[in-house]
Formats: structure tokens, sequence, C-alpha cells
């Protein structure tokens, strides 16, 4: 895999494919659109056969994916759930996963009515309570999968805890590092064995692509994942690869002003009579902050709130004007959604509201606007 560029982080994500394109010198790396590519003679290849298999833009884009997270593997997809497909797709029939039940619901859905057919079992756990983790495995449990912080409501696993428990089992540790991105949180340092991002979100960064990744902490795994990848399709094409690698060179400063900006709505939600409950591991009232204080670089852009009643939330989302009521997040544009029938509603009422994932919890993805002009528009929707 060729290394990015010495330095920080910061400097080897504006780097990333500069002086790769030895023939025109070109500081943007191209696009290569071609679906297939000329052989030498019999024999003979330049390395690319068919696209499904291997694009130059995207394998830059995937030595880009596990340099930052510093792996052995990166693997770029159409979409978050389809690096998801396929990593189930490693596991067999009457396999057992542990998952955080603070997830999202995408994920959920996949696990339930779709690999359920196939015999993979799952036990949803709160993954921030290591010993409800370990009543959870099983002598056939192959994986444990945690979403840290959690999706909507925050809650932060201790990783390095997660991975000596997983390592004493046997068991692969899967975390999803989606809200806070490489620059907040490094997960195969941590211990994990692989890294899945919606790369739709922060890594993209602009609602403007659907992709996905997976980052193997060694390149053994990395090679099965591969030929999953590669025998069933499910590639991020290299318009999109290119867009990804365009959006990574600002990725560091984003989630810089994404966690201030968060952390300035979150004090002031936190005084408003209406607000009920916050969840935002940036607050020291949360159960997470000291944890995440150790293990991440940074809280991140996402917070949860539970207004007063299901009514003054339609009233929130009917009223705001500079945030967006839509699904997603990691934009430079705040959305805003209502996770119990939007990003959530796959997931059975009577386990919603065992989690508070109610009609009065609203998931704000704080953007890159100032954040005074979005305390604004709160104040005027809760009014």
């Amino acid at each position: 895999m060729t290394k990015l560029a010495s330095g920080s982080l910061t400097t080897r994500s504006v780097q990333i494919g500069v002086g790769r394109d030895n023939q025109t010198g070109g500081i943007s790396f191209p696009i290569y659109p071609s679906a297939t590519y000329r052989h030498p003679g019999v024999g003979q290849s330049t390395g690319y056969d068919y696209t499904r298999s291997s694009n130059p833009t995207r394998d830059l884009l995937e030595e880009a994916f596990a340099e930052l997270e510093g792996g052995a593997r990166g693997l770029a997809f159409a979409s978050g759930m389809a690096a998801l497909t396929t990593l189930f797709l490693h596991f067999s029939s009457g396999d057992h996963l542990v998952v955080s039940e603070d997830l999202y619901g995408g994920t959920y859905r996949v696990l339930d009515q779709v690999f359920g057919k196939f015999g993979l079992s799952v036990s949803y756990v709160d993954t921030t309570d290591n010993a409800a983790v370990q009543a959870a495995v099983t002598p056939q449990t192959k994986a444990l999968l945690v979403e840290t912080p959690g999706n909507p409501l925050l809650g932060v696993a201790d990783l390095r805890a997660l991975s000596e428990l997983s390592q004493e089992q046997g068991l692969m540790l899967i975390v999803d590092n989606t809200f806070l991105t490489p620059v907040l949180q490094r997960p195969l340092e941590l211990g994990a064995d692989v890294v899945i991002h919606s790369a739709t979100k922060y890594m993209g960064g602009h609602s403007d692509l659907c992709a996905g990744a997976l980052v193997t902490k060694n390149a053994e795994l990395g090679e099965r994942l591969y030929f999953l990848q590669n025998t069933t399709g499910a590639i991020l094409p290299p318009q999109d690869c290119w867009l990804l690698i365009r959006s990574l060179k600002t990725l560091p400063l984003r989630m810089e002003r994404h966690c201030a900006s968060a952390l300035q709505v979150a004090l002031w939600l936190q005084q408003q009579p209406q607000v009920a409950a916050i969840y935002y591991p940036g607050l020291h009232e949360h159960p997470g902050y000291e944890l995440s204080r150790q293990q991440a670089q940074g809280f991140g852009g996402m917070l949860s709130f539970r207004v007063n009643s299901p009514q003054l939330a339609e009233q929130v989302l009917e009223k705001l004007q500079l945030i967006s009521f839509a699904e997603s997040l990691g934009g430079v544009e705040s959305l805003i959604t209502l996770p119990a029938v939007q990003t959530h509603g796959d997931i059975p009422e009577a386990e919603r509201q065992r989690l508070g994932i109610c009609n009065s919890l609203l998931r704000l993805s704080v953007g890159l606007e100032e954040p005074a002009d979005l305390i604004a528009d709160l104040e005027q929707a809760l009014g």
C-alpha cells in the first residue's frame, strides 16, 4: 500500500493523491471511468482488468481509508449498508453476533429481515455496559459490533475494555466509526479488528454522494473482505470515489468546526425549559464524558435532545427555517430528524420505547453554519 505524505493527519488528508499522477503531474488525481482495460499481451496485465475488481481512482481512495484509520486494507462501497452487508457475508449460518442496541435502524433491518433468514442470530445489548456484553456472549458468538457514540442516544462504549473481552473470547471486534471519523477516534489503535463508515456522512460531508467503507487491521481479513466485495460487486463508482477523495482533504478542518459548534448548541439547549433531556458526550453531565476524553480527540457534531412533548417535536420540525428536516447527517448543512419515524422506524415500537427513542426525541447534525444562527433558529422553533 502506498503511504500518504508524512506529518499530521491533517497534512496527510490534504495530500491524498498529490504526486500520484505521473503522466501529467496533476495535483488532483484523475477519474478513471473505464469499465475494462486493454492487456499488453496474452497473459499480461497492467494491473487492471475489470473495474469491479480494481480501479485506479478507487485504489487511491481505499489506500487513503486505510492510511487515515491506521489499517492494513481499505475497501470502498456504494453505501454504508453495502459495506455492512459485505461484512456480514463473512459469517455463516449458525453464527451469533453481539450488537449495540443504540444503533442505526438500517443495521437492525438488514440483520433482522435479511441475514436472520440465513441463520445469523443477533443479541442486542447495551455496549456501554461491559458486563452486559460479556453475559451475551455464547459459544456460537463470532463478533461484537459496536456503534460508539451510539445512534441516536450517543452512548459511549469502552473500546479498550471491549477489545480485551473480544480477544479473551476469540471475537472479531467491529466498530462503526461514522460519527467521529478517524480524525477524532481511531478504533483500530484501541483494539478493533474492523472499522465501518457510512462515508455518505462526515467523510463525504457535502450531502452529495452515497458511499461506505471498511478498514481492517490485518491484511488477511482485508483480503477475505475484498474477495466478498469483488464477488458480490457492491463497489463505489470512480466518479464518487473522486468526490470522496476531494472531501477527505477537508475532513479534519470540518470536524474541528462541527465539534466546536455542536458544543455551543448543546450548552444552549441544556438551558432551555422546553428541553427535557440532551444527549451529547461533550457535556460534563454525560455519563460517557470522561471515557470520550480518554479514547477520542473530540466529541463530534451529533447530538440528540428530548423536548417536553411529541407535539412540541412536531412544532420544531415545522418551524425550523435554517436547519433542514431531513435524514442523514454529517454534511456541511445542519440536519434534524425524528428517529422514531425516520432513521429508526424499522425497530419494533416496544423496543424503541424501551430504549427511549420516542416521538419527543430529535437528532441534530450540527453543520458548519454560524452557531449563533443555528441557536436563533432553534429558539424561534421552540417558542
